[in-house]
């Protein structure tokens, strides 16, 4: 067997080493540029960007998609949403319980009905009371509109009857086990119906209010996105914070650049190769927190795709090393898995978690019986750049361990507007590699994509089981058989191999050391708990 892989963990591990160097260089380089600056003017980039203590100012990597809370399905965008908007429900990111938001009282009054009173008092950020009506108008517009990105997650409603001012029910088609999951998500981010009915849905999205702690100031596309603390916030205005900031820093060690001189507080999605630096100066450290975030290749069962042999799919699982692609790519920040149903899921299957089959032996003699001996076998892997931690050596280092037993990978590297139109138009071609998550917290989304119906075109995945199985789960009111059948399809799932599971990637944050600051495992930035030191 050839080593071609190990040469090129080698290489690529040299290679971070030279990265960081040359990242450090010029980042002195940038330092003294600015300080020829802030003698012509005065002040500095950094003091520009974060003008006192009493505003939080987080560096992301990409922009806000838009203030459209229907339209869009973007993790980084829903955090920023996130205090700007209230939800009917809420999840407690420490106990993992859905708990109520801006409802006061809810019951479920039978299998298809759930009767809630929202709390009184709470205002919209033009002072208009929010209403059982407003509830209604925003629902309502998710699940009419299919063109909307999260119609799918709210169709399972039938109708949102408004009892009075602060009392509604909502009357779903069949029994719903995950609904207060649903309403717990940015969806259901309560609108004013009344503001958006006076001035249109345009200028909503220009001028936007919401009910949360912090109100839009100001959104400088592809530069930041301004908000400012909401005095009469009905939970009380936030102590800690007047302003909250994202600032957009595409390149990872200009945002580490501007952590260390103070200019932002939070740095987020930051590769190992950046913590010695980040750790090194005085002031700032790198925290890492588990996400939901579970790398994966996607593998056509598409008939005439190799990939369709359950052979080859089981090789390309058994060539390929997690724990090495955990410890040397991501740097220890991840965990080995055969499922996207992780623990702190609802139906998570354990046994399928911080484990992995690899086997380069076994994997050559399964392409030899599949036909596919010396190195005949020529496949293509779909992957976004500048989209997910590490994806690109990530790839790369999956093609070099698919090559180690005979497997010719052509890596395309893609756009990632680009990566989802491919597979959105079902053009992709024999594997594809993403980072998906799971706003969720419940199998229900993660399994989804496996009914025959959902995986037409971009998997093509069919079992009648699994099929069977996600139907009743669907309607399943009780815990305790609806995780048993999550389970089974995971084992299926496992052994089928629609995905091939990688890891569960932890993710990285460079900190300033004068804010608390503990990571949400739905990835979330919510101003109000992160507090100075």
């Amino acid at each position: 067997m050839k080593r071609t892989y190990f040469l090129f963990i080698a290489a690529l591990f040299i290679m971070l080493i030279t990265g960081c160097v040359t990242a450090n260089n010029s980042e002195e380089e940038a330092d003294q540029e600015s300080s020829a600056e802030e003698q012509d003017d005065g002040s500095s980039a950094s003091e520009n960007s974060k003008s006192e203590d009493d505003t939080l100012t987080i560096a992301v990597g990409v922009d806000m998609a838009t203030f459209d809370i229907h339209d869009h399905n973007n993790t980084l965008t829903e955090a920023m949403h996130i205090n700007m908007f209230n939800y009917l429900f809420m999840r407690n990111d420490e106990t993992g319980e859905i708990e109520p938001d801006l409802v006061e009282e809810y019951e479920n009054t039978d299998d298809l009905t759930w009767n809630m009173t929202l709390k009184e008092g709470v205002t919209f950020h033009n002072g208009d009371e929010l209403t059982a009506e407003d509830v209604q108008y925003t629902l309502e517009r998710v699940i009419e509109d299919e063109s909307l990105t999260e119609h799918s997650q709210y169709n399972q409603i039938d109708e949102i009857n408004v009892i009075d001012d602060h009392e509604f029910e909502i009357v779903t088609h069949e029994p719903e086990p995950v609904l207060l999951n649903r309403l717990s998500r940015i969806g259901s981010s309560i609108l004013p119906k009344d503001y958006i009915e006076e001035n249109g849905w345009d200028h909503f999205l220009e001028e936007p209010i919401g009910t949360g702690p912090f109100q839009f100031e100001e959104w400088n596309r592809d530069s930041e996105v301004i908000f400012s603390r909401y005095d009469d916030y009905f939970e009380g205005p936030v102590e800690d914070w007047e302003e909250l900031v994202f600032q957009v820093i595409p390149e990872t060690s200009t945002a580490v650049g501007e952590l260390l001189t103070d200019g932002v507080d939070i740095v987020f999605d930051v590769p190992d190769n950046e913590w010695e630096r980040i750790e090194g100066n005085e002031g700032t450290s790198v925290i890492t927190g588990p996400s939901q975030r579970v790398g994966l290749l996607g593998l056509r069962h598409t008939e005439s795709y190799p990939t369709s042999d359950p052979l080859v799919r089981e090789a390309i699982d058994l060539a390929i090393d997690n724990e090495a692609l955990v410890d040397h790519i991501l740097g220890g920040a991840g965990v080995p898995t055969r499922t996207r149903v992780t623990p702190g899921n609802f139906g998570a299957n354990e046994e399928l978690f911080d484990t992995y089959l690899y086997d380069p032996e076994k994997a050559e003699e399964l392409l030899e019986e599949a036909g596919y001996g010396g190195e005949e076998l020529e496949l293509t892997l779909h992957a976004p750049i500048d989209r997910y931690t590490k994806g690109e050596d990530i790839t790369e280092t999956v093609a070099a361990m698919l090559d180690e037993v005979g497997i010719t990978v052509n890596v395309d590297f893609m756009e990632f507007n680009n990566f989802l139109s491919t597979r959105r138009a079902f053009e992709n071609e024999d594997m594809f590699f993403a980072a998906f998550g799971n706003s969720l917290f419940d199998g229900d989304v993660a399994l989804d994509v496996y009914r025959s119906g959902r995986a037409e075109g971009e998997l093509d995945y069919e079992n009648e089981e699994v099929d069977r199985l996600l139907e009743e789960a669907s309607t399943d009111m009780n815990p305790e058989s609806r995780k048993e059948k999550f389970e089974r399809i995971q084992e299926i799932v496992a052994e089928e191999r629609p995905h091939v599971f990688l890891y569960l990637q932890d993710n990285a944050y460079g900190v300033n050391d004068a804010i608390n600051f503990t990571p949400r495992q739905d990835e979330m930035f919510y101003a109000p708990d992160i507090t100075k030191d």
